[in-house]
C-alpha cells in the first residue's frame, strides 16, 4: 500500500479492515484534491476557479435509502419509523463486508477532521471515499484536524463512502441499491450506490443530533449570525425559505449557515463550511453566496456553465433544481473566525407559507416557539404543470427530521427550557406568499423580509403595539420600519377576504393534523398555543 499526504494518523485503515489499497492519499489539501479530481476526471474547472462536478442520477438526498442499525445499545432511545428504519446487524455486517471486499485494491482518500468548534465538544471524524472531490467536499465542510494532531488522530466515527458500490435489496434489506447507514455502537456510517455529496454532510449530523443531547447541548438545523454588540440569532429554515441567505448578512458576523449547537456556554457551529443551493443566485439580493461561485476551492454540484470560456450559468436546471455550492466559511468576509457565538437573543422561524395565510413576522411565547418548533411547517406549489397551484403543507419536525435520530419532543423541550433560561426571543418569518396563494398572490420581497428581520434583532419590533392574530394565536406587529403596514395583516392583502378565510380553515386543519402525532407527548401548554380553535 501507498501512502501519499502531508501526514499519516498511526490510526492506519488496518482498524477499519480496509487491506490491499492501491494508493492512500492521507489529508490531502485543496490544492492537491484539486490536481487528482482533474486527472482523475472527476470534474471540471469552471471560470474563477470553482471546480464543477455531477452526482449523476441522485441530485439530491435518498431519504427512503438511510437506515439506522438497531442493536441493543441504542435501541430504546431511538425515534423508529418512515425517518429512522432500522437494518439488522446482521444485514449491517454483510454489506460492511462486501463493501470493504469491493475497496481493495482501489485508491482512497482520507480526511481527518472535527465535527463542532467548541474544543470541549467537538467529535472527530473520518472521512473515507474513493473520490477525491468527496475528500475535498469533507475538507471544505468540517473543521482539518491540525498538522500536529494528525499523527494521533483516533476517529470517533468513521464514514466510509463508496459511490460506485450498490447494495444488492434482496440479500442486505435496503430499498435500492443505494443506502446510507449508520451504526451508532461501532461508531461506521456506511454511505454507497450515490454520489451525492450532501449525504456525507448529513450523516454527520445525525450523528451529533444523538450524541449532543446526552451532553446537555441543543442539535439544531439553523443557521447563526452575530451582531456588532455580541447578539446572537439563529434561523430555522427547510429548504428554500431563506435560511442561508438571510443569515449571509453583511452587517453581521456568519457563525455558520446550517447545523449547531446550543450548550450551557452558547451556540457554537457543527462546520466550518456551506453547503448553499446555487439555483438563480442573485449578485444583488445574496452577493455573499454568490461570490463563492467564482472562487477557487469552492465545489459547485449539477451547475451547468458554457464549455467555450467555462463561464457558469446559475439560472440553467437542467440537471436539476437542487444545485449546490460547497466551500469553506472563510469564503465569506464577515465569516466568523471561531465558529462560536453567546447565547442566542433571538430566534427566526422561517416558513415558506404558498397558502397566503401566516403573518410576514409574528411574535412567539417560548409554548409556541415549542409548537411550531415540533409542526416545522412550510408550503409549496404542487407540481409545474400550468394551472396546478394548489400549495402542498409539508412538515418537517425540529425543522429537520431527516436527521433528528431522537424522538422530537426531546429536541423541543431542549428549546423550551433553553428560552427560558436564556430569555431568547422567537419570531415566526413567512417568506412565502401575500395576497393569495401562487396562483393570484405573489412572493414576499426578500427587501421587506429583511427589513422585518432586522427589526426582529434590532430590538424595535418586540415593543411596538401587536395585534393577536385569529387563526394562530400569534402576536403580530402592527408596524414595521420599512415595511407597508397592510402587508402585515395578509387577511387584508387578499381582495376575495372569504377566500382568504377559507385556506385559513384549511391550513389550520392540516396543522391539527399533524399535530395529533406530539398531542400525547406534550404538556397542555404547549397543546393550547398552537391554533386559535382548539379542540
Amino acid at each position: 500500500m501507498q501512502h501519499v499526504g502531508p501526514m499519516v494518523s498511526n490510526f492506519g485503515l488496518e482498524n477499519h479492515g480496509i487491506w490491499n489499497v492501491d494508493t492512500a492519499y492521507w489529508n490531502l489539501s485543496t490544492p492537491a484534491l484539486y490536481e487528482r479530481a482533474l486527472r482523475r476526471r472527476e470534474g471540471t474547472l469552471a471560470h474563477g476557479g470553482p471546480l464543477v462536478t455531477r452526482t449523476g442520477h441522485h441530485t439530491g438526498r435518498s431519504p427512503n435509502d438511510k437506515f439506522v442499525v438497531e442493536e441493543g445499545s441504542t435501541r430504546d432511545e431511538i425515534s423508529w419509523g418512515k425517518v429512522n428504519r432500522p437494518m439488522a446487524e446482521a444485514k449491517f455486517d454483510g454489506l460492511h463486508a462486501r463493501m470493504l471486499a469491493y475497496l481493495q485494491g482501489r485508491d482512497l482518500f482520507i480526511q481527518d477532521c472535527f465535527a463542532g468548534a467548541d474544543p470541549e465538544f467537538r467529535v472527530p471524524v473520518r472521512v473515507i471515499t474513493e473520490t477525491a472531490w468527496h475528500s475535498l467536499f469533507a475538507r471544505n465542510m468540517f473543521i482539518w484536524a491540525k498538522k500536529q494532531e494528525l499523527a494521533s488522530f483516533i476517529p470517533e466515527f468513521t464514514i466510509i463512502h463508496a459511490p460506485r458500490f450498490h447494495a444488492i435489496p434482496e440479500v442486505d434489506g435496503t430499498a435500492t441499491g443505494v443506502f446510507i447507514v449508520v451504526h451508532f455502537a461501532k461508531k461506521l456510517i456506511l454511505i454507497g450506490g450515490t454520489s451525492y455529496a450532501g449525504e456525507i454532510k448529513k450523516s454527520v449530523f445525525s450523528v451529533l443530533n444523538f450524541l449532543m443531547p446526552k451532553r446537555g447541548i441543543l442539535p439544531m438545523h439553523c443557521s447563526a449570525n452575530e451582531g456588532a454588540n455580541g447578539d446572537v440569532a439563529i434561523f430555522f429554515g427547510l429548504s428554500g425559505t431563506g435560511k442561508t441567505t438571510l443569515s449571509a448578512d453583511s452587517a453581521r458576523t456568519l457563525i455558520g449557515d446550517d447545523e449547531h449547537g446550543w450548550s450551557d456556554k452558547g451556540v457554537f457551529n457543527f462546520e466550518d463550511g456551506c453547503y448553499a443551493k446555487t439555483i438563480r443566485l442573485s449578485p444583488e439580493a445574496e452577493p455573499e453566496i454568490h461570490s463563492v461561485t467564482r472562487r477557487f476551492g469552492t465545489i459547485l454540484e449539477n451547475v451547468m456553465m458554457h464549455m467555450d470560456d467555462r463561464r457558469l450559468d446559475l439560472d440553467d436546471d437542467t440537471l436539476t433544481e437542487n444545485t449546490r455550492a460547497s466551500y469553506p466559511l472563510s469564503h465569506i468576509p464577515n465569516a466568523s473566525k471561531t465558529g462560536m457565538g453567546g447565547h442566542p437573543e433571538n430566534i427566526v422561524m422561517l416558513t415558506c407559507d404558498a397558502f397566503g395565510v401566516l403573518p410576514p413576522v409574528s411574535l412567539l411565547s417560548p409554548e409556541q416557539a415549542m409548537y411550531h418548533f415540533l409542526q416545522g411547517y412550510t408550503a409549496r406549489v404542487a407540481g409545474t404543470e400550468k394551472g396546478v397551484t394548489e400549495p402542498t403543507a409539508t412538515f418537517s419536525t425540529c425543522f429537520g427530521a431527516p436527521f433528528m435520530p431522537r424522538r422530537p419532543v426531546e429536541y423541543a423541550r431542549m428549546l423550551g427550557e433553553k428560552m427560558k433560561s436564556h430569555k431568547a426571543r422567537c419570531w415566526l418569518i413567512n417568506t412565502g406568499w401575500t395576497g393569495g396563494g401562487p396562483d393570484v398572490g405573489s412572493r414576499m420581497k426578500i427587501a421587506y423580509t429583511r427589513a422585518m428581520v432586522n427589526a426582529a434583532l434590532d430590538g424595535p419590533l418586540a415593543e411596538v403595539e401587536m395585534r393577536k392574530d385569529p387563526n394562530f394565536d400569534l402576536m403580530v406587529p402592527k408596524v414595521c420600519p420599512e415595511v407597508p403596514t397592510e402587508l402585515l395583516d395578509p387577511r387584508n392583502t387578499w381582495e376575495d377576504k372569504a377566500a382568504y378565510d377559507g385556506q385559513a380553515r384549511k391550513l389550520t386543519g392540516l396543522f391539527e393534523k399533524n399535530f395529533e402525532q406530539y398531542r400525547d407527548h406534550v404538556d397542555e401548554s404547549i397543546r393550547r398555543a398552537g391554533i386559535h380553535t382548539k379542540a
